[in-house]
């Protein structure tokens, strides 16, 4: 299940679709994921660098984390998404390891 918040402004479908077609398919990776918490928030900054998002990844026995922010919340999705899934991906090889 995903929780998509946006705090202090009222996020759009296309940013909401956006962010869920990312979540598809990093979820496509690891069966174990169950649920997935995003917040979308705009910093108070005198850059344009002022959206971020985080996400948590909630899975079994364990909660993934990543923050980004950047000068468009696609961009920070972009980059969360990445960082979540090499996060994914270590967390896989060491339940491997095991």
């Amino acid at each position: 299940m995903v929780n998509i918040q946006s705090i202090g402004f009222v996020a759009d479908n296309k940013l909401e679709a956006f962010i869920q077609s990312k979540l598809d398919k990093l979820m496509k990776l690891d069966d174990d994921i169950v649920g997935v918490e995003v917040f979308l928030r705009l910093e108070k900054s005198v850059t344009a660098e002022n959206k971020v998002v985080e996400i948590i990844l909630d899975l079994k026995g364990a909660d993934l984390f990543a923050k980004k922010q950047s000068q468009s919340f696609e961009e920070s999705t972009d980059m969360v998404i990445e960082a979540l899934r090499r996060q994914l991906v270590k967390h896989k090889e060491k339940l491997r390891a095991k």
